[in-house]
């Protein structure tokens, strides 16, 4: 290395002479001159030696040196980060660690880097000559205990002693699980810490966490170690170039993007990871291709406990996969990360960090809440047997893990109301391909044939932005933009227009109808972020803030598809059309309707194939059942029929409607799927409502208005949300919020009598918000009443029984295995509305009808 510093400094000195002073046409140079240039050549040429020292020595850790990952990218990455910066001013020393010992380690490090390539421009003498700097530079350390810390940190320091540098920082690379975390943060916090002046930046891998809760304690512990600004999380998606390219992009086009870039102009966005391998042919646990290794010092599950304390064991494949499944592996983070960079506000300095990252947390909070029917799931066929195989699961066990998932995303602002972003992951398809493609909207007519169209101007073709991640028919990294849409700006150092292979087709159009360009030089995404961690660049990475968001956005989502039995697909180019998707309104659904059963044989729980829609009784009352999806319709379907009769006969049609999660599908389907229903006439009305203001997620207002308001068209003056938001107060008697809504219900509602109530029943028996332990509105004078819940929020405002009974219609909607509890019990009760307040729902002159699912209804 010091020849190499050498060598470096003979090459700064200047090549140029002071100038000559003409006198008679004869060049001379007085001494006073030449004597002061020379002072002041060599003040600079001084200076840029010293501001070259100040940079000092970085000291690189990286911890699971001999793992999968490591091996696989992040040696070369390392690599690439000395190629890069040597003869910059820093001086570098690489250390590999792991648990394995000092002799085998130091024997696979030697191979990994002996293994190491330089780019292809790259002369093979420099390259041969670079390689053997890194080489002597890389060592490897059994890291272990607090004492193999503290020495790492000593050595260290001896050889900035020794040679007279100074410290600029030291990265530490945790390419280890993350339930090692902590022990490692430890030892490096009270042990291993730089001196005062000098940066320390930690490195961490997914997966960050489960879901909501642990990644939020797994996120408070290293918090414990490390400041926010020292913690680098990888998503390596973001060093991909197509995706690292999307703000630049952007930030290059405003001019041209500015009045695109909206619900107005885009018609969709698809964000595509497709693979062809299965879980079982893939990286080994994880889709980085990390070692998932048992870190004896850690508790283990079972499935991953060392048989002596010194020893570490791979996990299989499908065991990482069963654990966190497609959504958590590829959704939460890569696929999110990437419609964040697409979706958000883009600042006016895209180089500020701290501006991106805050604009990506924007775009994280403008995110629609997902519900069930927001996402398709997919199995391949083989992968409960491999799972069966691997963990020595019995013949009967059949994992609801999904291989594949379809997710329907909604950002609920200005900018991107109601245009859909699909994202789309899964194993064992048809091809290895990933990709962004923002599809505009076309409101062109053509006048001409289509053979007289010409590309760049027909305004009638396609017109879109690809970002093309790899793989697929393209091969490489590639930006596409329709010729029809403008000439793209792209920086021309790192990207070049190039000419589509001719034949070739992508999105249904050839390859000459797009502008494409490809990177002057492809770099592996972990080269990319090693420089930009090197660099200090934040903004592409994950924060703790915008980590937890993520998990805010998905957890409910994952926590209601837990049970949910994934559609088998037999994988590769077999699948056919079974995977294919459709959505309409927030509702994705597979096209082609496949009744399938996951656990053959005999006591098997009852199909769609064994059931259509079921009528009978129901505490002397009608019950419809039926599976979920046709129970909805069913009922959505008679709601309409109702209105339809009312406005006939009455001129208006009055709708009280229970808040939770039940009612969801119900008014995505009325919104999506009755287009002839009488909006114009019809009222509505809440039959409870928690007190927080209308806007709280936890409103059930806010419900009506994310899942129905916002898609028809209904007069304001005939919305009537319940008025717990008075005074600036909740709920307060004082106020009599609850008289208030009751003299509305009188002065427009005929006899108080709505047309039809729409009710749940929770596991507890209680109905509306009337609840045992709250026995307000359970009899009594008063159509509104205040009560009180058991969950929070605990204030409510609900109508009473004696004014739900006084309705023409009452609906009863029961849906979920967890109700079937309470479904018997109150099957089997009286009129008891103090222990069940349910059975008080008996409409004095109307009807009663139940609505319940086969899994509430038969369990």
């Amino acid at each position: 290395m010091k020849s190499s510093k050498r060598e470096t400094k003979r090459h700064l000195w200047p090549s140029v002479a002071p100038p000559l002073l003409t006198i008679d046409g004869i060049g001379t140079r007085p001494p006073g001159c030449w004597k002061m240039f020379t002072v002041a050549v060599c003040m600079a040429f001084l200076a840029c030696l010293q501001a070259q020292e100040l940079q000092g020595h970085v000291s690189i850790i990286l911890l699971g040196a001999t793992g999968d990952l490591a091996k696989k990218y992040l040696w070369q990455g390392l690599f690439q980060l000395y190629l890069d910066e040597v003869g910059k001013g820093y001086s570098f020393s690489f250390h590999g660690a792991a648990l394995t010992s000092t002799k085998q380690g130091q024997e696979l490090i030697a191979k990994v880097l002996e293994s190491l390539s330089c780019p292809e421009d790259m002369e093979p003498g420099r390259c041969a000559e670079l390689k053997g700097q890194f080489q002597r530079l890389s060592q490897y350390r059994h890291l272990k205990t607090n004492e193999d810390y503290m020495a790492l940190s000593k050595d260290i320091e001896a050889q900035l002693q020794h040679e007279g540098l100074r410290e600029a920082g030291r990265i530490f690379y945790f390419s280890v699980p993350p339930f090692a975390y902590a022990d490692i943060a430890r030892s490096i916090n009270s042990s291993c810490r730089p001196g005062p002046g000098a940066w320390l930046r930690v490195v961490l891998e997914k997966p960050f966490g489960h879901d909501y809760v642990s990644a939020q304690q797994l996120a408070t512990e290293l918090g414990s170690f490390f400041q926010e600004e020292e913690m680098y999380r990888v998503d390596h998606y973001l060093g991909k170039q197509a995706v690292a390219q999307i703000l630049p992009f952007r930030d290059q086009n405003r001019k041209a993007l500015d009045g695109l870039w909206n619900r107005h102009h885009v018609e969709r966005v698809e964000i595509i990871m497709k693979e062809t391998v299965d879980a079982e042919d893939s990286p080994l646990a994880s889709s980085e291709g990390r070692s998932w290794y048992c870190w004896y010092r850690q508790p283990c599950s079972p499935s991953c406990r060392p048989s002596q304390p010194s020893s570490f064991l791979p996990r299989g494949r499908t065991s990482f996969y069963e654990e966190y499944g497609v959504i958590r592996d590829v959704l939460q983070n890569h696929l999110t990360e990437v419609l964040t960079l697409v979706a958000m506000e883009l600042p006016y300095n895209i180089s500020s960090s701290k501006a991106v990252l805050q604009h990506k947390l924007q775009a994280f909070q403008a995110l629609r809440g997902l519900q069930k029917g927001s996402a398709v799931l997919g199995q391949y066929q083989a992968y409960s047997r491999q799972v069966r195989r691997e963990q020595q699961k019995p013949d009967s066990f059949y994992s609801l893990t999904p291989t594949f998932a379809g997710i329907l995303v909604h950002v609920d602002n200005l900018r991107w109301e109601g245009v859909p972003f699909i994202l789309m992951s899964g194993k064992a398809l048809d091809e290895r391909v990933g990709y962004i493609r923002i599809l505009f909207r076309n409101q062109a007519y053509c006048a001409q044939n289509e053979k007289r169209w010409v590309v760049d101007q027909s305004q009638c073709l396609p017109r879109q932005i690809i970002f093309y991640i790899g793989h697929g028919e393209l091969g490489s990294p590639a930006v596409l933009v329709s010729r029809n849409l403008f000439r793209p700006s792209l920086p021309s150092k790192s990207w070049k227009e190039v000419e589509g292979r001719p034949g070739l087709h992508l999105f249904g159009r050839p390859i000459s109808d797009y502008y494409v360009y490809s990177p002057v030089r492809e770099q592996d995404a972990y080269s990319v972020l090693i420089s930009h961690i090197f660099h200090g660049r934040k903004d592409s990475f994950i924060t703790t803030e915008n980590l937890l968001a993520s998990w805010v956005f998905w957890t409910p989502l994952l926590d209601s598809l837990a049970h949910e039995v994934p559609r088998l697909y037999p994988g590769g180019a077999e699948n056919g059309f079974l995977l294919d998707f459709e959505f309409s309104g927030a509702q994705l659904r597979f096209c082609q309707q496949q009744l399938e059963q996951l656990v053959p044989g005999p006591g098997s729980a009852p199909m769609p194939s064994n059931f259509q829609v079921l009528t009978a009784k129901y505490r002397e009352s009608p019950l419809i059942s039926a599976w979920p999806e046709e129970l909805i319709s069913k009922l959505a379907d008679d709601i309409e029929a109702t209105a339809v009769r009312a406005v006939r006969r009455f001129g208006e049609f009055h709708l009280a409607l229970s808040g939770g999660s039940s009612p969801v599908p119900l008014l995505e389907q009325l919104a999506t799927g009755h287009f002839g229903f009488p909006w114009a006439q019809t009222h509505l009305w809440l039959v409870d409502e928690r007190c927080v203001p209308l806007w709280d997620p936890e409103s059930n207002f806010q419900g009506l208005q994310a899942h129905l308001l916002r898609y028809i068209r209904v007069p304001y003056y005939n919305i009537h949300p319940m008025p717990v938001h008075l005074h600036q107060r909740l709920c307060a008697e004082e106020d009599q919020g609850a008289q208030m809504y009751a003299s509305e219900i009188s002065a427009l509602v005929t006899n108080s009598s709505f047309d039809l109530v729409l009710l749940g029943m929770g596991t507890d028996g209680h109905t509306a918000s009337l609840f045992p332990q709250s026995p307000a509105g359970l009899d009594g004078t008063q159509p509104v009443v205040l009560t009180r819940s058991p969950y929070k929020p605990h204030q409510r405002m609900s109508l009473s029984l004696p004014l739900i009974n006084r309705a023409r219609k009452v609906a009863v909607l029961v849906m979920g295995r967890v109700k079937r509890e309470i479904t018997m019990l109150v099957s089997r009760a009286g009129h008891e509305p103090k222990k069940w307040p349910i059975s008080g729902v008996l409409p004095s002159s109307g009807q009663l009808v139940w609505y319940m699912d086969y899994e509430a209804f038969l369990g």
